[in-house]
């Protein structure tokens, strides 16, 4: 099980939210985001499944680490665009014995440890697993084997990532299984109800 995250800091963070929500509103929804991810991953983890935290910059490792808490392997993201990270993270994992890898994002109010499960399931009959996120992209990506159409010369952050992604697996013949739809916040819009509101001083922390 992989997850990317990036290093808690104000103007680093949720940029396309922070432009309308501000710098410490956008790192405080971030972190929430991100710490109910590992929350839901560490339910897998204790069903015996590795969980790797790719993290950037390559410098936080100790910073994300004490952020996140013990037990995942934190291992920093490699060079260039986000399909070069990808298929490195994945790479790593099946040179290292996986046979089932699933890369999950870290920006996702609903994802639950359920839909996790059911994630690696789909894997015991399909090559491969997709989330498809309300923007046109995906939210998760499972593999049971290396395939390099998925990674190379996309272009992130656009409403095609999603249709590309299928007709490059669909080229290497590789037939996935769908997940249902979620939304990953990348705006104010996409944020749940409430949570753009300050949190009160009686509020829990939501730390793993």
């Amino acid at each position: 099980m992989l997850v990317f995250v990036r290093a808690p800091v104000a103007g680093r963070v949720k940029t396309r939210l922070a432009a309308a929500a501000g710098d410490q509103a956008a790192l405080r929804i971030y972190r929430r985001l991100a710490e109910h991810t590992l929350a839901e991953v560490r339910a897998l983890a204790a069903d015996g499944v590795a969980v790797r935290v790719h993290y950037a910059p390559a410098e936080a490792g100790d910073a994300v680490r004490a952020w996140l808490g013990d037990g995942p392997l934190y291992l920093p993201q490699a060079e260039g665009d986000l399909g070069a990270r990808m298929r490195d993270a994945f790479a790593r994992a099946f040179e290292g014995g996986a046979e089932r890898v699933v890369i999950v994002g870290s920006d996702l109010p609903e994802v639950s440890a359920a839909l996790l499960r059911r994630a690696f399931d789909l894997l015991d009959a399909h090559p491969a697993v997709i989330g498809p996120a309300r923007d046109g992209g995906y939210y998760l990506l499972g593999l049971r084997g290396m395939v390099d159409g998925p990674f190379e010369a996309m272009e992130w952050s656009t409403p095609h990532v999603l249709r590309t992604t299928l007709e490059r697996l669909a080229a290497a013949g590789v037939a996935p299984a769908l997940l249902e739809v979620l939304t990953d916040v990348d705006t104010v819009d996409d944020l749940p109800p409430g949570w753009l509101d300050p949190p009160s001083t009686a509020e829990g922390g939501c730390g793993v």
